[in-house]
């Protein structure tokens, strides 16, 4: 349970023939990750005709309104042939759907703009040149800006008159006296007007061709209406095919994708990449079962690999957790992956953040709800809590977490008075009984309560902060590092020295014993080791000289490591104090809320409104806040103890469609 999976690395030699079934076969099952020795080689250069061909099938799927799921199913196979004649087929119906709906929309366009220009002129019923001859009156009809229109009139004022035409007001009539024409003509150019060539003997557009453009816009329209129609009817029917189709050349695309970075001669492909040591019998038996024969298979344990025993690589880390633990692991490889063959500490952190949000955030009608959303995130409803449905368990285990201690405090969304019968029957069965099982709120004589509770985090301080320690020397010791495991200050010695000095602080504190001669042994001895913990590690280690700088830079070492001993310690234990300091808070909020509802006339009254105003920023907020707080104790005082150096995270390649 606490072991990271043993690796092995797999060598495979494929032949040309069988290599796509053999990369469809290793992105299926998931369970394969590739590794390279000399970095890509081999068809670099090659064209990925299947990745253009799903390229043009994603294209045809926005045309006809077409979804995908964002992984390819099982059912997808390697294209064929018949496949690549089926998308050709896919492409010429998609293609003329386009096309004839482009040219609708150019026709549309262009029939609207036609009848745009002649309602402009609809009014204009005599003669234009009869107007023009006029030899009082100069006319200029052409284009304008509509907001240029209004500051034209107003800037003319009566020297002029500005007649708009037609409904859009593009288009207006500007009249003025022969005297005037040029003042006219300079103020129309001020503001962008576009003189239009009238024929003279035109004399506006008759109401039949007009009347035409409307029929024709309308007949454009049912068109559209059709063709959209047809292509709806053209998908349903076509969906099956082409959700398959883009599938197919989707896995075709990866696979190709793949064989380019392999190693290969004309004939033999090389694969190799790390497998589970669980899943290599399975695995060699159905790659040999599916090129009946035709593989060779190898396999490496990870000491055998040069690159792995040099340092220069990594193996990576592959963990295999139930449903509740492995809802936990973003958390550890958000801060880094462990490294291969250490302890796995996803349960320990599981536990652990369980255990810390349910003493800071502790409602039972709170914890009910993150609960509730832990179960709908299972399940998936609504369809929009698919994607952090991998944190469900995390939801549900801190809302069980919650529900507890608000059950011992007696809060239920905040009402502190709810569950006072249970709490004082069940306080009643061991003694007086209380109105809360466990009470937090500040008052009198519940400061010595509040001291106690303030110890007990202190000491879940004190156990996290051992475990992690624990962590450590047990990974130093499995990765053959024993000076290191004893004399670090993150060590045995370090170990020795946290725990003797808090049974000291216990000890004077309680048992009133004060400091013995053996006392000062146990304390000095420890931080000794520290002191010199490096030339301690290079004389087990046999490396000479063990002063490898000098023994005053050493001196200066020790006296540093003295001080972070004593620094970090202290720190990290003092640091647990916000879990209580946070529980307070919790309890002190709530009070107010609850008191503001009362204000109102109560949860029966208009005080709901508070109410839920309250609870809904108390889970929002400070339920976020102490999620980031507990993050934050698990990688400053838990990983910082055995976490000084990360590995690399087992990534299994899958085919994905994207």
């Amino acid at each position: 349970m606490f072991k990271t999976k043993k690796m092995k690395l797999l060598e495979l030699a494929v032949l040309v023939n069988d290599v796509n079934n053999v990369i469809e076969y290793l992105g299926k099952n998931a369970n394969f990750q590739f590794y390279s020795e000399t970095g890509n080689q081999g068809e670099e250069n090659a064209s990925n005709r299947f990745g253009e061909i799903f390229a043009r099938l994603k294209t045809c799927l926005q045309i006809l309104s077409l979804t995908a799921t964002a992984s390819a199913p099982e059912k997808a196979v390697f294209p064929s042939e018949p496949d690549v004649t089926d998308a050709e087929k896919i492409f010429s119906d998609t293609d003329f759907f386009q096309k004839k709906e482009a040219d609708l929309h150019e026709n549309l366009k262009r029939i609207t703009e036609a009848q745009s220009e002649a309602m402009a002129f609809a009014n204009l019923k005599v003669p234009y040149k009869e107007i023009d001859n006029l030899t009082f009156l100069t006319l200029r009809i052409g284009k304008i800006d509509p907001k240029a229109a209004e500051e034209l009139q107003f800037t003319i004022g009566n020297r002029a008159l500005i007649i708009p035409l037609g409904e859009d007001k593009t288009r207006i009539l500007a009249a003025s006296s022969k005297k005037g024409r040029f003042a006219l003509d300079s103020e129309l150019k001020k503001f962008g007007f576009l003189p239009l060539d009238i024929p003279k003997d035109f004399k506006g557009i008759p109401d039949d061709i007009i009347n035409g453009l409307k029929q024709k816009t309308e007949d454009i329209k049912k068109e559209m209406e059709i063709l959209k129609k047809e292509k709806s009817e053209y998908a349903e029917q076509n969906k099956e095919l082409i959700l398959k189709l883009l599938y197919n050349f989707s896995l075709g695309s990866q696979i190709l994708q793949i064989r380019q970075g392999l190693e290969s001669t004309q004939t033999v492909f090389r694969i190799m990449g790390w497998i589970s040591a669980n899943d290599e019998k399975k695995l060699m038996e159905d790659i040999d079962n599916l090129t009946e024969g035709r593989t060779a298979i190898r396999l490496y344990a990870p000491q055998e690999i040069p690159s792995i025993k040099n340092g220069k690589e990594k193996v990576p880390v592959f963990y295999k957790h139930n449903k509740f633990v492995s809802s936990f692991e973003r958390i550890i490889f958000s801060y880094g992956a462990p490294l291969y063959g250490t302890l796995d500490p996803t349960p320990i952190v599981a536990v652990f953040f369980t255990l810390l949000f349910g003493i800071m955030f502790g409602d039972l009608g709170q914890g009910f709800v993150f609960l509730l959303l832990g179960i709908l995130m299972y399940f998936e409803k609504p369809k929009i809590l698919k994607r952090v449905s991998k944190f469900a368990f995390v939801f549900m285990a801190i809302g069980i977490a919650s529900m507890f201690m608000g059950f011992l405090t007696g809060e239920v969304f905040t009402n502190g008075h709810l569950l006072v019968p249970v709490s004082r029957f069940i306080t009643g069965l061991f003694g007086t009984p209380r109105n809360h099982i466990l009470h937090l709120m500040p008052e009198g004589g519940s400061i010595g309560k509040l001291i106690m509770f303030f110890a007990f985090t202190l000491s879940v301080g004190f156990i996290i902060n051992s475990t992690g320690l624990i962590i450590n020397i047990i990974n130093n010791f499995r990765l053959k590092r024993i000076a290191k495991a004893v004399f670090s200050k993150t060590g045995v010695s370090g170990l020795l020295f946290f725990w003797y000095a808090v049974f000291m602080g216990l000890k004077i504190a309680f048992l009133k014993i004060g400091f013995a001669w053996f006392d000062i042994v146990f304390l000095v001895t420890p931080l000794l080791c520290i002191f010199f913990s490096e030339p301690l590690e290079r004389f087990f280690l046999r490396e000479r000289p063990v002063f490898e700088n000098g023994f005053f830079a050493a001196f200066i070492e020790g006296l540093v490591e003295i001080l972070e001993v004593f620094s970090t310690y202290i720190s990290n234990s003092v640091s647990f104090l916000r879990v209580g300091a946070f529980a307070l808070s919790h309890a002190v909020l709530s009070f107010i809320v609850f008191t503001m509802a009362g204000f109102c006339g109560g949860y029966l009254s208009y005080g709901i409104i508070p109410a839920v105003i309250g609870n809904f920023v108390i889970i929002l907020l400070e339920g976020l806040i102490v999620a980031i707080q507990i993050i934050r104790l698990q990688y400053y005082e838990f990983f910082s103890k055995f976490f000084t150096e990360t590995g690399r995270e087992f990534v299994p390649f899958r085919f994905v469609f994207d």
